[in-house]
Order: structure tokens, then C-alpha cells, then sequence
């Protein structure tokens, strides 16, 4: 028989006939080992849980047109190219404009958006019916819904007036010579007032028309069929004076809103005319915030209203450290001419904020844990020398050396921190696993590391542990233990 087979079957003898003693060790060591092994497996897979936890709170980037920049689909694109497929939860691009609805009197905020991506970033929007599915389906915002008494199914005839929009880019808004200017002013009720100049070779007011079918009918509605009140622009120069014109008695307020409305205008680089389209309310839209004062339309029907394909803004929700998402806006900046990423502060400082609280949280856990099953195994070891000593003794006496002795007591614990380590690396992956689907309400992904990893750990555990026992063993005297003493 050879010294190792020799020294193992000693080692397991001595295991076999205190079992009860070495069950409690091995159990201590096994429930130690299953803690931290569950603990680091969802320490380690929690980013990715507690970023899809997050998603649920909305975007947490930004994408914005620079300065001289512009932000539409191809740009958008250009973008999110830069950011890994697998890390992109969702991208949804929002354009705003005004849109009147004429009947009611009422002007309402409009964001033309992808209605498949901002289910996925922003999941927490509660729709009453169903998200808008086809061309000329809208979703309302519950409070616009109250206000104008639409129900899901109901029609809504909405316009597009052309107004602010500048093709110029001049500080004068493109009032030259011979150029028509539009805008757009709040009258009445908060209906729009929408205005169109043509000026002369002098820069003077050659014509006026205006729109004001928003206002009242036959007070506000009526006044740009009073001549006298429109024909008296004529020959004026911009800015126009509110002192210098006789306002309509009885529409004092549709009349300042025509004043204001043609101090604004500014050139239009094309003859843009109103647009006005049928929608069906597919759904309405509770949220608790501002968007419940909005309606929605797709991209598609925005741009058939304006005939513009250009963004304001997109919103990113993104599956990554608040680390990485500062790389990937970098990266966006140096890489485009045209767009800029913004981080959602409020989403990725509470991300990192959590994050850091759980890694204090398991290092104590873990600390915690560790000193109590270094005390239970050292406890159960001393127990075991205390009983041996007549036997360690005797093996002295006949010439064992202090060696052998350490070597033994030191394969027991190595042995049954081996045994640990396995079933705690087992039972720690179920115990993680009920805890993400209890707690994250996902399965989590078996860490390939996981066994080696607990297995050594309770090694090192156990061999920790019998280092006072062992010492204690080394220091028994031979004499005085055949003695009797």
C-alpha cells in the first residue's frame, strides 16, 4: 500500500467514526458555501437584472441635434450603429409640433413617434384600448381626452399650420424684400391664430391674411372680414407697434393675438399649406406627467402633416453601467457631425447609486458568513483533537512526527471543505435562481466559474479553520497524556 492510499484511508477512517461531529462541520462549511456561492452568482448577473428592473422607469440617454446640426432617421441611425445591438433596449425618436383641432376650438402639443419602440422605452405608459397599429390611428393623453370629452374609437380632425418654421436662418427671420413670412400666435380660449404677410420691395406689409377659425365664430372668428382692420397693416413695417393698430371691439384678444402672430413670422424657404387629416383614437394614454397633455401620431402621419422628416429628440434605453453609457455618448459626439448624447441623470445616478449599496451589502453578508463557519469548523475541530489526544499521544510516543500530525488533521478539513464547496456550489445556484425569479421575476445563467470558485473557497475556509486545532493537536505531550494527566 502506497503512503498516499494510506494517508487517505486514515483520513477517512478518522471522518467515518465521528461522524456526528464531522456531519456538523460539513454542514457548516455546505450552508456557508451555498450562501456566498448564491450571493456572488447574483452579485454577478445583478447589473443585468437591475437594468431591466431600471428600463422600466424610462430612457436613460438622450440623443439631441448640435448646434448646427440635424437630427432625422438617417442620423438617428448613424448613432445608434455605434452602440452594441445587444446593449439597445429601444430608440424612440419623438418630433413636436401644434396641432389645431377646429371644431373644438382647441390646439393641442403633438410628438410624431415609433410606437413599437416607445413601448419598450418607456413601459411604464398605461394605455387604455390599444397602441395606434395603422396610418391615421392616434393615441390621446387622458387629460386632452377629458378636456374634449374623445373616447377610444372616437374621430378627431386635426390641422397643421405652417407658422415658425425658418428656412433662413437669419437674425431678421428672413424678412427680405418680396419674401413671405407666416406665424402663428395663442388667441382666444388658447386656439390658434396663424398669420401670412407678403412684403414689398421696401420691406413694408404689402398684403395681410389670417386664420382664425380657432376663436369664437362671429366675434373672433369674424375679423379677418373686417377690412378696415386688416387693410390698415398695409404700408407698415415689422416689428408692428400693438399701439399703432385699432384692435376689433368685442375680439380685442383674436385682434392682439394677429399682431403678435405677424411680429413673429418669418420666412419659409417653400409655399407650405395647411394640412389637415382624419384620425381614430386607438387608445388613451395615462401616465401621471406631462404626456398626458399630448396626443401621438406615428412618424409617418407627422411627416405627412409637415413635410419635414427632421427629430427634436430620441429617447435611448440602454443595458449598460452608467460607466458605459458615458463611453457610448462620448463615442456618439466624436463620431457625428450632426447629434450629441445626454445622459437621463435621475436613471443612471440611481442605477449606480443601488449598485454600490449592494456590493457593500454582500461584502458584509459575505464577511458575516465567512467568520461563522470558520468558528463552527474550528469549534468542531478542537472538539475532535480533544477526543484523540490519548491517540495523538500515543502516535508521538511511537515516533510520529508533528509533521504527519498537521499533515492528517489538515487533509480532514481539506476533505470536508471539498465536500462543501460542491454541494454548496449547487445549492447556491437554486438558491440564487428562486431568488432572481422571486425577487427580479427572471431566471438567472449558471456561472461556469461558480464550482471551481466554491470549491477552493472552502478549502481555504476549512484549512483556515483547523489552524488552531492542529496547533493545539501538535502541542500535546506524549508523557503527559499516557500519564493520565
Amino acid at each position: 500500500m502506497t503512503k498516499r492510499r494510506m494517508f487517505l484511508r486514515m483520513v477517512t477512517a478518522s471522518l467515518l467514526r465521528r461522524r456526528s461531529r464531522m456531519l456538523i462541520a460539513l454542514l457548516s462549511i455546505g450552508i456557508g458555501s451555498t450562501i456566498l456561492a448564491g450571493l456572488v452568482t447574483i452579485y454577478v448577473d445583478v447589473p443585468r437584472q437591475m437594468g431591466a428592473q431600471f428600463r422600466s422607469y424610462g430612457a436613460n440617454m438622450l440623443l439631441l441635434p448640435k448646434e448646427d446640426g440635424t437630427l432625422n432617421r438617417e442620423s438617428l441611425q448613424a448613432a445608434l450603429n455605434t452602440i452594441p445591438a445587444d446593449s439597445l433596449v429601444g430608440a424612440a425618436p419623438y418630433c413636436y409640433t401644434r396641432l389645431d383641432m377646429t371644431s373644438r376650438q382647441q390646439s393641442f402639443t403633438a410628438a410624431g413617434t415609433d410606437f413599437d419602440q416607445i413601448q419598450k422605452t418607456s413601459p411604464y405608459f398605461s394605455v387604455e384600448g390599444n397602441y395606434p397599429a395603422k396610418s391615421r390611428e392616434i393615441l390621446v393623453g387622458r387629460e386632452i381626452a377629458e378636456t374634449i370629452g374623445v373616447k377610444t374609437g372616437s374621430d378627431m380632425v386635426l390641422t397643421w399650420q405652417p407658422g415658425t418654421t425658418s428656412g433662413s436662418g437669419a437674425a431678421d427671420g428672413g424678412r427680405l424684400p418680396g419674401s413671405v413670412l407666416s406665424g402663428q400666435a395663442e388667441g382666444f380660449g388658447g386656439g390658434m391664430v396663424y398669420v401670412t404677410a407678403s412684403l414689398d420691395k421696401e420691406s413694408r406689409i404689402a398684403s395681410l391674411t389670417a386664420d382664425t377659425s380657432s376663436q369664437t365664430p362671429e366675434i373672433g372668428g369674424a375679423v379677418p372680414e373686417n377690412e378696415s382692420f386688416m387693410e390698415q397693416f398695409a404700408g407698415m413695417t415689422l416689428p408692428v407697434r400693438p399701439e399703432d393698430v385699432d384692435v376689433v371691439s368685442g375680439a380685442t384678444v383674436t385682434s392682439t393675438a394677429i399682431v403678435n402672430a405677424l411680429n413673429t413670422a418669418v420666412a419659409t424657404t417653400t409655399a407650405v399649406r395647411p394640412k389637415t387629416l382624419n384620425f381614430n383614437v386607438a387608445g388613451i394614454l395615462t401616465t401621471g406627467g406631462e404626456e398626458e397633455g399630448y396626443v401621438f401620431l406615428s412618424l409617418e402621419d407627422m411627416e405627412t402633416m409637415t413635410g419635414s422628416d427632421r427629430l427634436d429628440v430620441a429617447e435611448l434605453s440602454i443595458s449598460a453601467s452608467a460607466g458605459q453609457l458615458e463611453e457610448y455618448a462620448e463615442l456618439i459626439g466624436e463620431s457625428s457631425d450632426s447629434v450629441q448624447a445626454r445622459l437621463v441623470k435621475r436613471v443612471t445616478r440611481s442605477e449606480a447609486s443601488v449598485l454600490e449599496k449592494l456590493t457593500g451589502l454582500v461584502f458584509l453578508v459575505t464577511l458575516v458568513v465567512l467568520l461563522l463557519t470558520m468558528i463552527c469548523v474550528s469549534t468542531t475541530m478542537t472538539a475532535v483533537v480533544s477526543e484523540r489526544r490519548r491517540e495523538i499521544g500515543l502516535r508521538k510516543a511511537l515516533g510520529a512526527s508533528d509533521g504527519s500530525i498537521r499533515a492528517e488533521f489538515l487533509g480532514e478539513g481539506l476533505f470536508l471543505g471539498l465536500l462543501g464547496g460542491v454541494m454548496g456550489a449547487v445549492l447556491g445556484f437554486a438558491f440564487a435562481q428562486a431568488v432572481s425569479v422571486h425577487v427580479f421575476g427572471s431566471s438567472i445563467m449558471f456561472q461556469p466559474l461558480l464550482l471551481p470558485a466554491a470549491i477552493l473557497v472552502s478549502m481555504t475556509i476549512a484549512a483556515l479553520s483547523c489552524l488552531l486545532p492542529i496547533r493545539r493537536a501538535v502541542a500535546i505531550d506524549p508523557a503527559l497524556v499516557l500519564k493520565g494527566e
